[in-house]
């Protein structure tokens, strides 16, 4: 029996994962989302699909994975914030309450 799960979020973060695949110039909010995607799934048990997507995007994108921590929390620094209008972005540790 396989230990791998299928996280909960896993079809929004699916398409929010084909969307970046495609982005030839990312812009900050697609740094943060793919930054919280690899958070999310680093240490998930599965999801094996999503987490080589998130390496083909940072092989696509040409930036390491600690270069992409090191943006967005520059990003983040810059008083970036996120438009509440992003439902996509549950999880991300901001209030989406109104």
């Amino acid at each position: 029996m396989s230990n791998e799960q299928a996280h909960p979020l896993h079809e929004t973060d699916k398409n929010i994962i084909d969307s970046l695949i495609t982005k030839e110039y990312p812009e900050d909010l697609d740094f943060i989302n793919l930054a919280r995607l690899i958070n999310r799934y680093s240490n998930f048990p599965g999801e094996i699909e999503i987490k080589n997507d998130i390496e083909k995007i940072l092989k696509f994108w040409k930036i390491s994975e600690n270069d992409l921590f090191l943006k967005t929390r520059n990003i983040w620094s810059n008083n970036f914030r996120p438009s509440n209008t992003f439902k996509e972005l549950v999880g991300s540790g901001f209030d989406t309450s109104d």
